[in-house]
């Protein structure tokens, strides 16, 4: 069983439909769509007592006397300040724990210089999460950008940054007339997403939903009301974007080291792709392999804070998400958190993705960092319920069965490792009571994952359960124990 791990190649291993998905090209995305409706959004409006989560991560090292990150860019003075144009931050800070209900855990676990955390840093035992456990996947961008109801202010602005991915935009300020609203929409309106004039009492920043491709239009538009006259109250009214999260193109997210936990002296680039990497486009499993492929459906892409990435999936049957501690730990990091579901593939292989469900984290229901895990909820649930959910296994797996792990690696549509018969190759179940932060708390497999995998869902073929919580990558890499996790998760499902 091959224990070396090796560097994707961009030829073997990056889907056609990913590689499209990542350029932004032409400014649009070809989707596939699942229908045809606009989707509308909402503010989304959180606790008032839940602090929201700061921009820069470089904010929060240097607040804990931690050295900056290599090539890490300018640090925002608070999440409210807007950077001087051209400027581009790193987001990912950290926020006092608001409203969460941890869980009991055994206290700080020690991490283990060779056991590298899938997409993650070390983090000190009593030292908050400072966003480094998550894979970027974006950058900050600082604008300044005005939209008013008044001659020579614009009510259309479009931000285009050829091949991003993604272009997600913050409104620093929002003050509209009762019945006036705004929408963000991809360049050729495929992803629509519009804001209702906010209440008086909720005019503070807050981030819109990203439209995915290179380019996203802003409009404000007029409701049936009164005209407001030139110098008059309209003076004051308007629209502030101050900054832009831009997601990478391809051939700057190959740029990107892995974010692992790794040892002294260690590279960083280090992956979690086994030997030969077999994993595969969901579409691959649609014929061959269908409950793989309907179970995949449950997972979602989480885009955290604009620019950085994991995976989550539902479980059980009620409002509830799973993800990894290390991905984020609180109410107000889950409210700054995209949930995508169904970014998949349309074919094997092919050029078209399916158009994202995308909803709003909301509230973390228990997070333990000895296990790693996060649970929580998202707002309009009802959108996503058509996606299915999945199972925590009771049962320990037995050394040798057979596994597979859908996932979001590097930001990339569903992929599935492990497929059925000998194609299965190395995902096996390699050691049962494998030491994670506890002793024998993880399934240790050679599933191939990668940064971005984090918080995926392994699962074994006997039952189509879930027997792991995806954290460690290093091949072996491994997972926290689904029964472990359901017996402390059941209360909460």
């Amino acid at each position: 069983m091959p224990l070396k791990t090796g560097r994707r190649k961009a030829a073997i291993a990056i889907a056609a439909c990913a590689a499209l998905v990542l350029a932004g090209a032409a400014g649009t995305t070809a989707w596939h769509a699942a229908g045809t409706g606009r989707p509308v959004g909402s503010w989304h409006e959180g606790p008032a007592a839940v602090a929201r989560t700061p921009v820069s991560a470089e904010q929060a090292r240097e607040q804990a006397g931690e050295a900056p990150a290599p090539g890490a860019g300018p640090i925002v003075a608070s999440s409210t300040a807007a950077p001087e144009p051209g400027e581009t931050t790193e987001p990912g800070g950290t926020v006092e724990p608001g409203s969460i209900t941890p869980s009991a855990s055994a206290g700080a676990p020690e991490d283990d210089p060779e056991r590298p955390v899938e997409s993650g840093r070390v983090v000190e035992a009593g030292q908050a999460s400072d966003g480094a456990g998550r894979q970027r996947v974006g950058e900050l961008v600082s604008v300044r950008k005005l939209l008013g109801y008044l001659e020579g202010k614009p009510r259309r602005e479009t931000f285009r940054y050829p091949g991003a991915s993604y272009v997600k935009l913050h409104f620093s300020r929002m003050e509209l007339q009762p019945g006036d609203y705004v929408t963000v929409s991809s360049a050729d309106g495929t992803e629509n997403y519009r804001y209702d004039a906010p209440a008086a009492t909720e005019r503070g920043e807050r981030w819109a939903m990203s439209v995915t491709g290179d380019t996203a239009v802003l409009e404000v538009h007029r409701g049936a009301g009164a005209r407001p006259e030139v110098g008059g109250p309209a003076g004051s009214l308007g629209v502030d974007v101050d900054r832009v999260a831009r997601g990478y193109s391809r051939t700057e997210q190959d740029r990107q080291p892995e974010k692992q936990l790794m040892a002294p002296a260690r590279t960083g680039r280090e992956e979690s792709v086994c030997g030969a990497d077999t994993s595969a486009d969901a579409a691959c499993f649609r014929s061959s392999d269908p409950v793989a492929y309907t179970k995949s459906k449950a997972i979602a892409r989480l885009l955290i804070n604009g620019t950085e990435l994991c995976t989550g999936w539902r479980i059980g049957t009620k409002n509830a998400m799973l993800t990894n501690n290390h991905c984020f730990t609180n109410t107000a990091e889950a409210y700054n958190t995209e949930v995508w579901f169904n970014y998949q593939c349309a074919t094997c292989g092919g050029y078209d993705v399916y158009q994202p469900t995308k909803v709003w984290g909301a509230k973390v229901i228990a997070t333990d960092r000895t296990y790693d895990y996060t649970l929580f909820t998202v707002s309009n649930f009802a959108s996503v319920q058509k996606f299915g959910h999945l199972s925590l296994d009771t049962k320990r797996p037995a050394k040798n069965q057979k596994l597979y792990v859908p996932q979001h690696p590097a930001g990339e549509p569903t992929r599935i490792a492990g497929s059925l018969g000998e194609k299965a190759g190395n995902c096996t179940v390699a050691n049962p009571g494998y030491d994670g932060y506890a002793a024998g708390s993880d399934v240790a497999y050679y599933c191939d994952t990668e940064g971005g995998s984090s918080g995926s869902p392994v699962l074994s073929r006997a039952t189509n359960k879930v027997v792991a919580l995806h954290h460690f990558g290093g091949c072996p890499n491994s997972g926290v124990r689904g029964d472990l996790l359901a017996t402390k998760l059941a209360k909460y499902l």
